[in-house]
């Protein structure tokens, strides 16, 4: 038998066969981490629909400050305090006038009065171009300066750009106000990019 058949009966066919399997078996987790970003992607961007939706409805006012935003972020975000809290998330952030999404994390930590976990929603309205792509490409950081304009605008919260930025939050609980001492960072997703 010639040893370069590739009839299958040669130990030529199962030597390029072994190979072809050994680069499926290879590249497989490559397709399912691919697979695993688009469902990641596919539920931040459900999510950002449904917390828009959700925020023009509990603000009505917000829609008008979307409207005339060059861009937008919305982070799905759950953070744990005893004394000392941390939290993570993951969002978009989308510019208005391209249509261009940018998948990115975010983290926090500090120091809080309170104990518990809770589970909500962050949206950013950039007013101008240059407030957005700083926030994209500068690994942003905030957090204390949010809350502290949240805590002097009381219940008119968002009504109106600050420093060219306007800061929502949603619990299940409805719009809400915080006041903690906390350091939030935001960065662009290195896996769903």
């Amino acid at each position: 038998m010639n040893a370069r058949s590739t009839d299958g009966s040669g130990w030529g066919f199962r030597w390029w066969a072994s190979w072809v399997a050994l680069a499926a078996l290879c590249c497989a987790p490559l397709v399912a981490s691919a697979d695993r970003a688009d469902r990641k992607r596919a539920e931040i961007d459900l999510n950002e629909r449904l917390t828009l939706e959700r925020l023009f409805e509990e603000k009505p006012a917000a829609k008008g400050l979307f409207d005339n935003a060059a861009g937008y972020a919305v982070f799905d975000v759950v953070k744990v305090s005893l004394v000392v809290t941390g939290g993570g998330g993951q969002g978009v952030a989308v510019d208005r006038s391209s249509g261009e999404r940018t998948y990115m994390n975010m983290g926090t930590g500090g120091l809080n009065l309170g104990l518990g976990g809770k589970s909500y929603k962050i949206v950013f309205l950039f007013q101008t171009a240059d407030k957005f792509a700083s926030f994209i490409d500068n690994a942003w950081k905030g957090g204390v300066s949010a809350d502290a304009t949240a805590g002097r605008a009381g219940g008119d919260v968002g009504a109106d750009f600050h420093n060219g930025v306007a800061y929502y939050q949603l619990t299940d609980a409805g719009l809400i106000l915080q006041a903690d001492i906390t350091g939030t960072k935001y960065w662009r997703s290195g896996k769903l990019n």
